[in-house]
């Protein structure tokens, strides 16, 4: 595929790579050599978020970031699903599809209960699972989490999403700890792949999922032993103000074998603490 003019190809210098699925076109970012990172993103970004670490860790491996179906440059399709589940079932199509072994996956936001079901169908192929600022639990429990994404799947949450463009316009500068790391540049990477109300279809939803998939989220959390021998690294961005600090206690308390490492930093620790983490993920390989 020709890349859009709107790239900046100093910020983004990464070949576009293709997979033909059932619901529409997959794009992914393939980049270097060696063993496999598979890097996948959350709301409301795309692998652009990743640019920073892939420019680093591909000079010594094979570094994977697909753009979710409704996100970035893939395919926006109406009639898609855009739930969690069938997300995690465009990834593992990738990942066969390219015949990835001994893979260390980075997942943040909903790419957690999106990448982590991979791991826990194929714990025999994940040789190091990487947790930045994301969940794997129903969040029934959530109260105020729950209470938004119930009033975002309504009218008016759909007309915020869907209209007024607010998971890219307003939430994600929220997910920044200091605005400057929001440049007006890198925000219209965010804004252009999601620039009608027929490509955020995506993102609202994700909104929406925070309820509706509590089952999906459960089933997977039931099965969180099988993540117990693989070696693990939580990086945290303890400024969040989308996702509440005791996440990262949960995921302490039940994996107290993991690495962790705090960062200064919002939501989108990748793009604050860019040089950071990729240093903390070259750490974990080195081992």
């Amino acid at each position: 595929m020709e890349s859009p003019k709107w790239i900046d190809r100093i910020l983004y210098p990464f070949a576009h790579h293709t997979l033909q699925l059932p619901q529409g076109q997959m794009h992914y970012v393939d980049e270097g050599e060696g063993d496999p990172i598979v890097f996948v993103h959350g709301t409301p970004t795309w692998s652009f978020v990743w640019r920073q670490q892939i420019k680093s860790l591909s000079r010594s491996h094979r570094c994977i970031a697909p753009d979710h179906i409704g996100f970035g440059l893939s395919d926006k399709p109406a009639t898609f699903s855009y739930s969690p589940e069938a997300h995690a079932d465009n990834l593992e199509h990738l990942i066969k599809h390219l015949q990835l072994k001994n893979i260390t996956l980075v997942v943040h936001d909903f790419g957690g209960p999106i990448g982590l079901r991979y791991a826990l169908r194929y714990p025999e192929n994940v040789k190091n699972l990487i947790i930045l600022n994301t969940w794997m639990w129903s969040l029934d429990k959530e109260g105020s989490i729950t209470k938004i994404s119930r009033f975002m799947a309504g009218s008016v949450g759909r007309f915020l999403y869907l209209q007024l463009g607010l998971s890219a316009r307003v939430l994600l500068p929220q997910g920044y700890f200091e605005r400057k790391h929001l440049t007006k540049d890198i925000k219209q990477h965010y804004l252009k792949p999601l620039s009608s109300p027929a490509r955020r279809m995506g993102a609202w939803s994700f909104a929406k999922a925070l309820h509706e998939a509590n089952p999906y989220f459960a089933a997977l959390w039931q099965q969180r032993e099988k993540l117990r021998n693989m070696n693990k690294l939580i990086l945290w961005g303890e400024k969040d103000k989308l996702l509440p600090l005791h996440f990262l206690e949960r995921w302490q308390k039940e994996f107290p074998e993991a690495q962790v490492k705090k960062l200064k930093a919002g939501h989108f620790l990748q793009e604050e603490k860019g040089g950071e983490v990729a240093d903390a993920i070259k750490s974990l390989l080195a081992i």
